[in-house]
């Protein structure tokens, strides 16, 4: 689960020295559930950055917030599978 994966994240990066943005890891947060705000915002918090939202987004991420949050966390929503893979895989 989500937060499996965000301890996994956060001790790897410290036994490894360095911040979880350094490692080299794809998150995709998927908006099927209500419970997907916390886990934004809970990663939001550790300082994760570079998430991908799909399928779409939730009605409260508004064009401006979206703007907001890419600016200062490189959040944004997926796209096509091909552009998404091509820039996962690159990370």
């Amino acid at each position: 689960d989500a937060y499996s994966a965000i301890i996994l994240a956060v001790t790897l990066a410290e036994k490894l020295g360095c911040g979880v943005n350094d490692l080299p890891l794809s998150l995709v947060l998927s908006w099927f559930e209500q419970k997907a705000i916390v886990i934004l915002l809970t990663l939001l918090s550790l300082g994760v950055k570079n998430i991908v939202t799909g399928p779409t987004a939730p009605g409260f991420l508004t064009p401006d917030l979206l703007a907001v949050l890419n600016e200062k966390f490189g959040l944004r929503s997926i796209t096509t599978v091909e552009e998404d893979m091509k820039q996962l895989l690159s990370a």
